[in-house]
């Protein structure tokens, strides 16, 4: 054969697949979004963000309010002192403070504690009124089962002995004598049985 003729090759698909360098695209670039403290002082959020984990991009004014009253340096300082496994409780008092510094700014938290130590004092006055008016009628209820139980003594006519009343129940003679059937004189029955009629 002559030397100039060429040779063709033929490629099976896995080969091709294996030869073509943009077989499979690309894996779309996450896109991930500053926090809410980062969103706000306009600065780019890095990856290890201390403020990140404490004020999500969805809740802005979290650290609005805290950056406020308390400013951004400060919150970082603070958060850098602290473990991690508290810094969680001091954001939130954080937060806290800020709001009712906002809402009352002399007094801030200070003042809802005084009226919560106010309002608690006067329920405790409340209930120890309430537990005198109620042990005043418990004493009241109690002399008035005495007075009914002493009436209901006077007017009943209390035997000596248990063995009189056995005596009044079961013979006829002490039943007859203590209520008046029998005639005094003479022990017969008296003119009570005689009928009424003629």
């Amino acid at each position: 054969m002559d030397s100039n003729d060429t040779t063709t090759t033929t490629t099976s698909p896995s080969s091709y697949h294996s030869l073509s360098p943009q077989s499979s695209p690309p894996p779309p670039p996450v896109v991930v979004s500053p926090c809410a403290a980062c969103k706000i002082l306009r600065r780019r959020c890095v990856e290890k963000c201390v403020l990140a984990p404490y004020f999500p991009p969805k809740e802005p004014l979290k650290f609005t309010t805290a950056h406020r009253v308390f400013g951004a340096s400060n919150i970082i300082k603070m958060l850098q002192e602290l473990p991690e496994s508290q810094r969680d409780d001091a954001i939130s008092s954080m937060v806290y403070e800020a709001n009712a510094r906002i809402r009352d700014p002399v007094y801030g938290s200070a003042g809802t504690v005084f009226q919560l130590h106010k309002q608690v004092n006067e329920l405790q006055t409340q209930l120890a009124k309430a537990q005198a008016e109620l042990v005043n009628m418990q004493f009241q209820q109690a002399n008035l089962v005495a007075l009914v139980c002493q009436e209901m003594s006077a007017h009943c006519p209390q035997p000596s002995s248990p063995e009189s009343i056995d005596h009044l129940i079961h013979t006829p003679q002490g039943f007859q004598q203590n209520f008046g059937l029998l005639d005094d004189n003479n022990n017969n029955v008296s003119s009570a049985w005689e009928p009424l009629w003629t």
